[in-house]
């Protein structure tokens, strides 16, 4: 199955196309609202001072995303999320010109669904609020990387954590 979603701002902001390419309950699909999760990538480029450009959020199964990590990270078998970083970059994109392609985050629920509780991957911690969350911190995680955070320093995961944290309060766990 795949949808889309297209989350524009018209006046200005950031683009964010979402897609649905699971396949099924099994997938995670039923945790994938594109238009939320559209939602919160646009609040973090925004907040992180990004006035324009164009951001791919794919989710998919167990399978693709085995595929795109052993593809692009060497590594056998799936992974929560990778993000693949094109135009953008720490700072922001800029505010005119031709449209800048940020990049593309990729996250397989299922995946994440299944590790919710365990550790992470990339050694952030993780959310204990159940598989909405767990896929709130992926999009986060997945839009940070795009835009230059990194954790393979003790210091930088310090930085990118504190900042998830500070993202997640302000656009996810509202009251």
């Amino acid at each position: 199955m795949v949808t889309a979603s297209s989350s524009d701002e018209p006046a200005r902001g950031a683009v964010v196309r979402a897609f649905d390419e699971t396949s099924g309950p099994a997938a995670g699909n039923d945790l994938v609202d594109t238009e939320r999760w559209a939602r919160l990538a646009r609040a973090v480029l925004r907040d992180e001072g990004v006035a324009s450009g164009e951001l791919g959020l794919r989710f998919v199964d167990t399978g693709a995303m085995a595929e795109l990590n052993l593809a692009h990270m060497g590594t056998a078998g799936p992974t929560d999320v990778l993000a693949f970083p094109i135009d953008g970059g720490h700072g922001g994109a800029p505010a005119s010109g031709p449209t800048v392609l940020l990049g593309d985050v990729v996250v397989c629920p299922a995946y994440a669904a299944r590790t919710n509780g365990g550790p992470a991957a990339s050694g952030n911690p993780r959310p204990t609020g159940g598989p909405a969350d767990e896929l709130a911190l992926l999009v986060v995680h997945g839009v940070l990387h795009v835009l230059g955070y990194d954790h393979a320093h003790e210091a930088e995961a310090a930085a990118m954590q504190t900042r998830e944290q500070q993202l997640l309060a302000a656009h996810h766990r509202q009251p």
